[in-house]
């Protein structure tokens, strides 16, 4: 699971990092405005990455889900692609549960 939501975050990072220039010349949203939204939650999600080991983790990543979709009112395209991300996210969260699971399944059902 930690592995599936470590590539989700990272690959989430990177296109909060090209929003940046998209909010700034394409909605017209103050440089730093823009740079602290879309940096920050990039620079959130590289760290999230890293701390996946940790349970309370996965609730900072799912908060970053909510704050990629808010910047949606500053770049509408952000609700589409922070929606995407979301669906991507929760799929690999609970896939990952579920893989989890079942390797715990079968190596209790081998003792």
């Amino acid at each position: 699971m930690r592995h599936m939501c470590a590539t989700m975050l990272t690959l989430q990072a990177i296109i909060l990092g090209l929003s940046i220039p998209v909010m700034i010349a394409v909605q017209d949203v103050e440089p730093l405005t823009a740079s602290l939204l879309g940096g920050g939650l990039a620079v959130l999600c590289i760290v999230t990455a890293g701390l996946l080991r940790q349970p309370w983790a996965y609730w900072v990543g799912h908060a970053i889900q909510v704050a990629t979709i808010a910047l949606g009112f500053l770049v509408p395209i952000m609700f589409f692609i922070g929606l995407m991300f979301a669906a991507l996210w929760l799929g690999a969260f609970f896939l990952g549960r579920k893989i989890e699971a079942d390797k715990a399944r079968w190596a209790a059902a081998g003792e």
